[in-house]
């Protein structure tokens, strides 16, 4: 160690932690995160400067991108020439900034991810925004610094007139703490400012008037509104972005077209990752994928197989491709040299109070210069009064600094005065030149009195800053590029399944499954039928239901207990399959039954649960009428829909509007008919009233049908009975007569069909029209669809007709009735035919 030296030792956790906190405090101040004031970050700031000082304006002549890299690098920017010219490929890049500040010429990369070319290669200019941001730079507007060696000075900030930050964004990840801005649009952002200015208490919820989201230059779709709400008010939040798609056909075939991709998306690798998931399995329905982007726009084009459901495939590619990306906003920017996370009317407030600052600066300068000017011109016009005596006083001097000395001492003027005067060019004796010199002054004076009224009047400079963000925004003002789907929101799971009519079938032991409705075809009546399902031994098929995917199924049980379950949460199956056992799937008690079900619509829909009615029949005669509402709230172990007394069960459960008339049936063929109103709604608990009173022990209510009053006339009521006979017969006769008259409730009723031996006791009663098919089903599991205008109208006391042909011992275990589907072969038939067939979806009629 030589002389005069000491170590000095220090503890090195200390020395990490201080030399740490240095890095860090650089990293935040000096080079990761943007200014509120002008949005720029230093190396942006020392681009537009650097190319400000070498003169490339968006009227000169564009230069090479690497002149400008080694000026911002020599003078401004001491790091590596790639931070500079990737900054300033940015800033040229129209997928990458909304409002572009600069004008490059030749290859500046593109969305797909390609590099740009080498800087040697491509040129660059400003763009004539970037003007606006160094309007007034050479007026003292803002502070300058020394650059890194001391030779020179930079900006510590720019005096933009446009608010740089909100319109175009930034994004940087610092130490500790990191920021995420989406860009606006300028219009908005204008207007927003505006109406702040007008009005410093603004609310956010007024602001968000004007500036209503981000606005990406990508366009795409804004899915959902609250995270921007989130955002603008907090300055954290996550925007849902999508992109903008469109159904067309060719060659038969429908293909989903995508013109716009979410923001900083790389389309390429989205392409990839998309086709990855399609030959992984992941996502299905897509045959080809196309780019067919040129230079007049993108145009990516997913094609899809014959069966694929457009709306089902494109929900499935938002849930699991960047088609639909998120991005996080952190509003975190630098205000007096600390980091600080701010809302929009933060991000607006500081935007204006730099613009004063500026203007504020700009009219002192303006002021001083004007009356530095002021002061020469008295001088100037002093002179030119006595013109003679300054020519001779001049010429007796013998040299400039007499000639002043002697001028000021004469008429009393200041030494820059005297040296305008000595310095005068001859021309400016003409009588021409003393006008201009007059009139000049007379011009400077009104500019001095208007700059001092305007340095005394806060209500002056803030109009002078609205006139000017009102010229920015007739200049480069332009339409919103994202759209806004105020209604969007998480991609749920029913956007991914195709709402498509499907079978609902349970068997006498419980075995539920779903199955398209597609795979059951119409017979003729009189047909055997077609093996419908693998049943167990002696289990057969109980209960057959038609309803689409979207719908919610509430199951009913024979001991009154409701759940509830969306019908594509019912397990798939094939026709031949026989499914999954129903304690499987809710939490039924082994020792009960599902015996009727109900599909609604949302049950989240306030005003469709108030006005809808559940009524519910047992075996035994009883009725009872409940809101929908109270099962709106679903509990996984289900709750109580009505209280069965003993020896009694439920039966079945419709949906009704409250304005509906009720048919009961009977086993012995009898059939009671009364108005809804007669049965008061009840809570869930109530055990319910008489509806029908029974023949005698052995007899039991088989059905209910519930007709809305509006369409009595055109009504018809189908029964079978268990031997395979049914008839159709109207509610009203041509006449205008009730074919079945209305009792009250609780009676014994009237003659349905007439009940013999060979017809059987009656099992079904379903509320038909003409449209309507007939599903039949055996106990063996054999099924027959059959139309019902088929059947003829007969009266109400005969026996019916045959519909279907039992075999031996079997019997009919369940009815329902379908909307028409187009008569087609089978669909496996026709697929190996080469035909392609239009099945029409179908849903249940909703009685």
């Amino acid at each position: 160690m030589s002389e005069g030296e000491k170590l000095i030792p220090i503890n090195i956790e200390d020395e990490m932690k201080s030399a740490y906190i240095d890095y860090s405090m650089s990293v935040i101040v000096s080079r990761a995160l943007p200014d509120v004031r002008d949005g720029l970050k230093p190396v942006h700031r020392r681009v537009l400067f650097g190319m400000h000082e070498l003169g490339i304006r968006s009227n000169s002549a564009y230069k090479k991108s690497a002149r400008i890299v080694g000026e911002v690098l020599g003078k401004y920017h001491p790091h590596g020439d790639s931070s500079v010219y990737d900054t300033m490929v940015r800033m040229a890049q129209e997928w990458s900034l909304r409002y572009l500040m600069v004008d490059g010429q030749g290859n500046f990369g593109s969305i797909d991810g390609d590099s740009p070319a080498a800087m040697r290669y491509t040129e660059a200019r400003m763009k004539k925004i970037s003007e606006e941001m160094l309007a007034d730079i050479e007026k003292e507007t803002v502070d300058f610094q020394l650059n890194f060696d001391d030779s020179l000075e930079e900006p510590k900030v720019l005096p933009t007139r446009v608010p740089n930050l909100l319109i175009n964004g930034a994004s940087g990840i610092a130490v500790g703490m990191a920021t995420n801005m989406p860009p606006h649009n300028l219009t908005e952002v204008i207007d927003g400012t505006l109406a702040y200015i007008d009005n410093n208490d603004i609310e956010i919820d007024e602001l968000i008037n004007h500036v209503k989201a981000p606005d990406f230059p990508t366009g795409g779709i804004i899915y959902g509104y609250e995270g921007v709400r989130e955002a603008f008010k907090t300055g954290r939040g996550r925007i849902v972005m999508r992109a903008k798609a469109n159904f067309e056909e060719s060659n038969g075939r429908e293909a989903i077209i995508v013109t716009e991709i979410p923001y900083q998306v790389n389309k390429a690798d989205m392409i990839k990752k998309t086709a990855d998931l399609v030959n992984d399995k992941k996502i299905e329905g897509i045959s080809t994928i196309r780019d067919e982007s040129d230079r007049s726009g993108m145009r990516i084009v997913y094609e899809l197989k014959r069966d694929a459901v457009p709306n089902v495939v494109l929900n499935t590619l938002y849930k699991y491709t960047q088609l639909q990306s998120s991005f996080s906003v952190n509003n975190i920017a630098l205000v007096n040299g600390r980091p600080q996370l701010l809302n929009l009317k933060d991000l607006i407030h500081y935007f204006v109070e730099h613009r004063h600052d500026v203007v504020t600066r700009r009219a002192q300068f303006d002021l001083r210069k004007a009356e530095e000017r002021a002061h020469i011109l008295e001088g100037l016009i002093i002179a030119s009064d006595n013109i003679d005596e300054v020519i001779a006083l001049i010429r007796s001097s013998k040299d400039g600094e007499e000639a002043r000395a002697k001028l000021m001492e004469r008429f009393k003027l200041s030494e820059i005065q005297a040296r305008a005067i000595v310095e005068m060019r001859l021309r400016q004796l003409t009588g021409l030149e003393q006008d201009k010199l007059r009139a000049e002054y007379e011009e400077i004076m009104k500019l001095i009195a208007y700059l001092k009224d305007l340095l005394a009047s806060k209500e002056m400079r803030m109009q002078v800053i609205k006139d000017e963000l009102t010229e920015i925004k007739d200049k480069y003002g332009d339409a919103r590029r994202s759209q806004i789907e105020y209604a969007g929101g998480d991609v749920s799971i029913e956007d991914l399944i195709a709402d498509e009519s499907v079978v609902i079938t349970i068997s006498h032991a419980g075995y539920i499954k779903r199955t398209s409705l597609s795979e059951y075809k119409t017979q003729n009546r009189g047909g055997v039928g077609q093996k419908s399902a693998a049943t167990r031994d002696q289990d057969f098929l109980e209960h057959l239901f038609v309803a689409t995917n979207h719908q919610y199924l509430m199951f009913f049980t024979q001991k009154g207990k409701c759940f509830w379950m969306r019908v594509f949460e019912i397990p798939e199956g094939t026709k031949a399959s026989k499914g999954r056992a129903i304690q499987n799937i809710i939490n039924i008690e082994p020792d009960d039954k599902v015996k009727a079900y109900i599909c609604t619509q949302d049950l989240k829909d306030e005003e469709y649960i108030n006005n809808h009615f559940v009524i519910m029949a047992t075996k035994q005669g009883i009725v009872k009428k409940t809101p929908l509402e109270q099962y709106s709230r679903p509990r996984q172990n289900g709750i109580n829909a009505i209280t069965i007394r003993e020896d009694d069960e439920l039966l079945e459960a419709k949906l009704t509007t409250g304005n509906s008339q009720v048919l009961l049936a009977v086993k012995s063929g009898k059939l009671v008919r009364f108005e809804e109103e007669k049965t008061r709604p009840m809570g869930r608990t109530a055990s319910g009233v008489r509806g029908i009173t029974l023949a005698d022990e052995k007899d039991e209510v088989i059905g209910m049908v519930s007709i809305d009053k509006n369409h009595i006339n055109d009504s018809q009521i189908l029964v079978v009975t268990e031997n395979g006979y049914g008839k159709r017969t109207k509610l009203v006769d041509e006449d205008g007569e009730d074919v079945y008259r209305i009792t009250n409730r609780g009676g014994k009723g009237v003659k349905t069909l007439n009940i013999t031996d060979k017809t059987g006791q009656l099992i079904a009663i379903n509320a038909v029209t003409d449209e309507d098919d007939l599903m039949i089903i055996n106990k063996s599991g054999l099924t027959i669809r059959m139309r019902i205008d088929d059947l003829r109208v007969m009266g109400r006391a005969t026996q019916g007709v045959r519909l279907i042909n039992i075999k031996g011992t079997d019997s009919i275990a369940a009815v329902t009735k379908v909307l028409r589907e187009e008569e087609v072969d089978d669909i496996n038939e026709g697929q190996e035919n080469g035909t392609e067939f239009d099945n029409s979806e179908n849903n249940e009629n909703q009685e």
